[in-house]
């Protein structure tokens, strides 16, 4: 049997921060077993992987995915195999634009596929290509700013949207924005906007409070009922999430108490707190909620599989804070001050120390696509690394059934 493709995603903005689809990045395995493996093997792997084996609306949602295509894949019309509403065709930046290439190209764009250009570099030769694409990328960490501006007056008759990789800052972000860029991928997002310590409000303080309250060791199953009357829509969320696709129950669910007894205490617990951080979010691109609903499930996942011993509990509660900090726009040691978090809690999120390091570590190396970093820390843990495709994909699947795409 053969081990499952590794797929890591990233999400891709618009200009609003609102998610356009997510970037893919795939790794054969979770080891180096396949260290030659070839570009055009490696992508067939993952479109099995993610549309036939996997489910692509696992991954990506309903979002389009953007994945790399060799000279050899494109000329092979492997592109046309899949939905053409869900796949962005990336042309690696080493396919020389040969008449092939390009008339398979003209095909893939007449048949209604959007193209893009990857990591790209103008060349008067790419103007076949240029002239097919919709969106062209630009590296943040390999051109500079000047030199992207140029190429983008360059080819400004064109009907082009410009993609930014590897925005790391608001204030990348805010540049990009400025230069013209349409879309932007990287992790700006999950940083605060305003790194300073300020005051947080009451409210926002309760919901925290809570969110540490029903993640305690000792949290009473009789509190639930109280905690779900302080907000009119939670027992309707709770509803909804209960009869979704991800439970597949057979006859709708009606009651609080029904729903209740069938989450049991850890699945209530879960959901108080990520409805919680849905409050807390507002206002805030949607993928940061999203983002930290699935590495809590990953790293409670990833608790239960490891050798080690860590609580998946204290696990799913490290995940969920893990991107506090950007939620509310300040420092992740102010935060921790107000919350009953445990030691190995805050050790982990504010000064990345401690025996809960690790799994966060873990976890942020898969999202990232850092195969290399993954390994090291799996090894590290006592994780058996061919467990981690099918926790990842669970983790995406349990978060989409509560924050959807």
């Amino acid at each position: 049997m053969e081990p499952e493709v590794n797929v890591a995603r990233q999400p891709i903005f618009r200009k609003d921060k609102r998610l356009f689809g997510y970037k893919l990045l795939f790794r054969d395995g979770l080891s180096n077993y396949f260290p030659d493996i070839d570009g055009d093997t490696a992508t067939s792997k993952v479109l099995a992987n993610t549309f036939f084996t996997a489910g692509l609306e696992k991954i990506t949602g309903k979002r389009k995915a953007f994945i790399n295509f060799t000279k050899e894949l494109l000329i092979r019309h492997v592109p046309l195999m899949f939905p053409q509403e869900r796949l962005v065709v990336e042309i690696l930046e080493d396919v020389e634009p040969t008449e092939e290439v390009i008339a398979v190209s003209q095909e893939i764009s007449q048949r209604g596929y959007h193209i893009a250009l990857d990591d790209f570099f103008y060349r008067s030769e790419l103007k076949p290509l240029v002239s097919l694409a919709d969106i062209i990328r630009f590296d943040f960490r390999a051109s500079s700013f000047e030199k992207m501006a140029a190429y983008m007056k360059e080819m400004s008759d064109y009907n082009i949207n410009y993609l930014a990789e590897k925005v790391e800052t608001y204030e990348e972000f805010q540049r990009a924005l400025d230069m013209g860029f349409d879309y932007f991928q990287g992790y700006f997002f999950s940083k605060p906007e305003v790194i300073k310590e300020k005051d947080i409000s009451s409210t926002q303080l309760n919901l925290l409070q809570m969110m540490a309250e029903v993640n305690r060791k000792d949290f009473r199953f009789e509190k639930v009922e109280k905690i779900l009357k302080r907000d009119v829509a939670i027992p309707h969320k709770l509803l909804r999430y209960i009869n979704s696709a991800y439970f597949g129950i057979s006859s709708d669910i009606s009651s609080i108490k029904q729903a209740i007894s069938l989450l049991g205490e850890n699945g209530i617990r879960r959901f108080l707190s990520l409805m919680a951080m849905a409050t807390l979010g507002k206002g805030k691109p949607p993928e940061l909620v999203r983002a930290s609903t699935v590495r809590a499930r990953f790293c409670e996942l990833i608790g239960h599989a490891t050798q080690i011993g860590a609580d998946p509990s204290e696990l799913f509660t490290l995940g969920l804070f893990s991107l506090i900090d950007a939620i509310l726009d300040d420092s992740m040691a102010h935060l921790m001050e107000n919350l009953p978090l445990s030691g190995s809690i805050k050790g982990a999120l504010v000064e990345g120390k401690g025996e809960l390091k690790d799994y966060l570590e873990l976890v942020v190396s898969y999202e990232r696509g850092d195969w290399e970093g993954v390994s090291e820390i799996a090894a590290t843990v006592g994780l058996d690394e061919a467990q981690l495709p099918g926790h990842h994909t669970e983790a995406l699947a349990w978060a989409g059934s509560l924050t959807g795409f």
